[in-house]
């Protein structure tokens, strides 16, 4: 969708895509270093389920934005977000796995996440196509939001992970 917001919506053509791009890098570079200098330790599943919601809102507001200025800065905080949920993410899932099986959760975790990305852009090209760049991403948006609410109810344990120790016991067999 970059493409279609540079030329069309921004109307800050090939260089504007670019940084685009390069925004949500930069977002996501700076959450890396982040938490490499300081680790986040508490209310780590509240904390993820708040970036999901806050790429989810950053979405709409990307959508509905007409500024390349405020496009980029909000790329920026998307990208923010989205590193902090994929650490977090990522990090529960490595050490909530029991050792015997935390290959396969890994594999199956990666696939499932390459495919929702690809899955994601169909959607996104298709609801373009249907309703606009600009209600398909933020309805999009939206639906992370709502998405993310639900998941919150549904998983309460999502919201209840206090810290990155283990919830239970491991034990091989």
């Amino acid at each position: 969708m970059f493409p279609v917001f540079a030329r069309d919506i921004l109307h800050a053509g090939p260089e504007g895509a670019g940084l685009m791009r390069a925004a949500v890098a930069f977002g996501s570079v700076g959450v890396a270093v982040g938490l490499a200098i300081r680790p986040i330790e508490r209310n780590v599943g509240v904390k993820m389920l708040w970036a999901v919601a806050a790429f989810g809102a950053g979405t709409v507001v990307f959508g509905l934005s007409t500024n390349l200025f405020l496009s980029l800065g909000v790329l920026v905080l998307m990208g923010a977000a989205d590193m902090f949920s994929v650490f977090v993410r990522g990090t529960l899932i490595q050490l909530n796995t029991p050792d015997h099986m935390r290959g396969r959760v890994s594999a199956a975790s990666g696939l499932a996440i390459s495919a929702s990305n690809e899955l994601g852009e169909m959607r996104a090209g298709a609801m373009a196509a249907a309703l606009g760049p600009v209600s398909a991403v933020v309805v999009g948006g939206a639906a992370a939001v709502g998405v993310t609410a639900l998941w919150a109810w549904i998983f309460p344990e999502l919201r209840r992970a206090r810290t990155f120790e283990p919830q239970f016991r491991q034990t091989n067999g």
